[in-house]
């Protein structure tokens, strides 16, 4: 007799790698859907993994270490069955920041940094509740960074001869009009050939990604026409060569103190574009990832790539939606996409320092006219002025200071004006003796059903119970001006009180007594009543003074002052 196991609830499964759950029953025709898939995403991945790193301030060879070592551990530990781990456009700001001010040392600390950030927040189940970062916040840093993006591809594509470009965004358009007779006829025409091949290559064939054969294209027409055009090998020398060894840079307290702002905003930024990214994935083959081992994963990834000298590395949402369009359905095919690029840096690495300049330049003008969202911004342009405020904010931040202030303050201001309108909602008021309710013919707890006795004075509170409501609370409570024999507060649409609720209802327990007033308590939900239990507040004002409805309240209310 066969002994039946259940399948493991959930619960159990939240910190066990998605790797395990597909290859149950895996196939070999799936296998090899899985590793066409993975070559393919790895002919993709390869342009903007070096794109990305280029512009990121870094050496090419660095955007190729973190493809692989990120790429591989996002898929084999990953809570999506389909994400695809790797540089993406979104880091291309923050990264080049924190090079010129802390070097390339600076940048493998705050990775590495990022990457236990991204684990303690996995294994404290955070990954439900980073997906609820505003959307104006996002759409903000999201747009600026793109701004930001194309705005340091301008050199490469016109050719400019400049020897520095300022870091600064205004400094640098300026610069660039400075330059503007410095243009090169070569570069421009390298740079509008690959733009145009990315445009109108998808409507020839999807077999090849566009990005792959506008590189090919035009490093071959470089290359054997002889334009003076500057190249990956001219600027940076050789590329490939394999995996470095890892390596340890010298860490102070002191640097890590500096590194903690821009590590928290890596870890942010990442954790939400990941879980972005596998949300959407989702959407494509009907699956649900596990976002809590998703982010141990991701955070695992970018400590590991920085040991071996990568940048920040998250779910990107073109490779994986590319994995998905090309039949991959398991962590196998990110993990072939991770082996191939491996095997491209061994063998043919050094060709990719013919590659020019002004191709990759191109290719992050495409990228950064998609990471835009220039429809989602115009729409949020008609949203409420709060979400336009806050929108505008982290835009205008993320283009002129840099992308941790504009995290920061665009979370603060989502926050604060949220809390605002929290407080609006929550409406405090007195119910009179003569009052009538709308509610009364459906309601059977509408106060139009009762009348309120003399000496007894009732207030509702509508609304969540918490420190944005608590002025509203006093100045309603002191309009009264007078003592009542009782007291009654109903509660019955107060979802949720916080400690600043109950430090409130303390105090009015407290006065009341003083003053000889019974206080009762009418109609609390679950959550009040076991935060008031908690803090001793029920044990305070005492357990007989809760009634289940008003009615019950006023009953017991003419019985206490008979």
């Amino acid at each position: 007799m066969t002994e039946h196991i259940p399948p493991a609830s959930p619960r159990a499964l939240t910190f066990v790698p998605k790797i395990f759950s597909t290859l149950q029953g895996y196939t070999r025709a799936q296998l090899f859907r899985d590793v066409t898939a993975g070559v393919i995403v790895a002919v993709v991945a390869l342009p903007l993994s070096i794109a990305f790193a280029i512009a990121s301030g870094v050496t090419p060879d660095r955007g190729l270490v973190t493809a692989v070592v990120a790429g591989f551990l996002v898929s084999a530990l990953g809570g999506s069955r389909v994400q695809i781990g790797g540089p993406t456009g979104a880091f291309v700001v923050i990264v080049s920041g924190i090079v010129a001010k802390y070097g390339v040392d600076g940048l493998v600390v705050a990775t590495f940094l990022a990457g236990l950030l991204m684990i303690g927040m996995g294994f404290m189940k955070l990954g439900g509740v980073i997906k609820f970062v505003p959307q104006p916040v996002v759409v903000g840093f999201t747009s600026g960074i793109a701004l930001i993006i194309f705005s340091t591809q301008i050199k490469d594509a016109l050719g400019l001869q400049m020897l520095v470009v300022p870091s600064d965004f205004f400094e640098k358009w300026s610069a660039y009009a400075e330059h503007a007779a410095s243009i090169s006829p070569a570069a421009f025409g390298v740079t509008a050939a690959t733009l145009v091949i990315l445009f109108a290559w998808p409507r020839v064939s999807t077999k090849l990604p566009a990005p792959f054969v506008a590189l090919v294209v035009t490093t071959l027409v470089v290359h054997y026409s002889g334009l003076s055009v500057e190249t990956i090998g001219s600027r940076f020398g050789a590329v490939g060569g394999g995996l470095p060894a890892p390596h340890v840079p010298h860490v102070t307290l002191a640097l890590v103190r500096e590194l903690a702002g821009p590590a928290f905003t890596i870890a942010l930024l990442a954790s939400i574009e990941s879980l972005l990214s596998a949300v959407v994935s989702d959407g494509m083959i009907g699956g649900k990832h596990r976002s809590n081992m998703e982010l141990v994963a991701q955070g695992v990834a970018n400590s590991a790539s920085a040991l071996f000298g990568g940048i920040p590395a998250t779910g990107a949402i073109a490779r994986t939606a590319t994995n998905v369009n090309s039949g991959g359905r398991t962590p196998i095919a990110g993990m072939t996409h991770a082996v191939v690029l491996l095997l491209i840096t061994l063998f043919v690495g050094q060709l990719a320092a013919l590659i020019p300049m002004a191709t990759l330049a191109g290719i992050l003008i495409i990228v950064a006219y998609r990471m835009s969202e220039w429809r989602n911004f115009r729409a949020l342009l008609r949203a409420p002025r709060a979400d336009i405020l806050v929108l505008l904010s982290t835009f205008l931040l993320t283009v002129i200071v840099d992308l941790t202030v504009a995290l920061q303050v665009g979370m603060i201001l989502a926050a604060f004006l949220f809390m605002k309108r929290m407080a609006d909602v929550t409406d405090v008021h007195v119910i009179t003796r003569e009052f009538t309710d709308d509610e009364e013919q459906v309601d059977p707890e509408a106060t139009g059903s009762y009348l309120v006795p003399n000496g007894v004075d009732v207030f509702e509170i509508d609304g969540p119970f918490f420190f944005g409501a608590a002025e509203r609370f006093q100045e309603v409570l002191g309009e009264t001006g007078r003592r009542p024999k009782v007291l009654i507060l109903r509660l019955r649409r107060v979802p949720a009180i916080d400690a600043t609720g109950i430090s409130l209802l303390r105090d009015l327990g407290n006065r009341s007594k003083k003053n000889g007033t019974i206080l009762l308590l009418a109609g609390l939900h679950a959550q009040p009543l076991v935060a008031l239990d908690r803090a001793g507040v029920l044990a305070e004002i005492g357990e007989d003074r809760l009634c289940a409805t008003l009615a019950d309240a006023i009953v017991k209310a003419q019985l206490l002052m008979a």
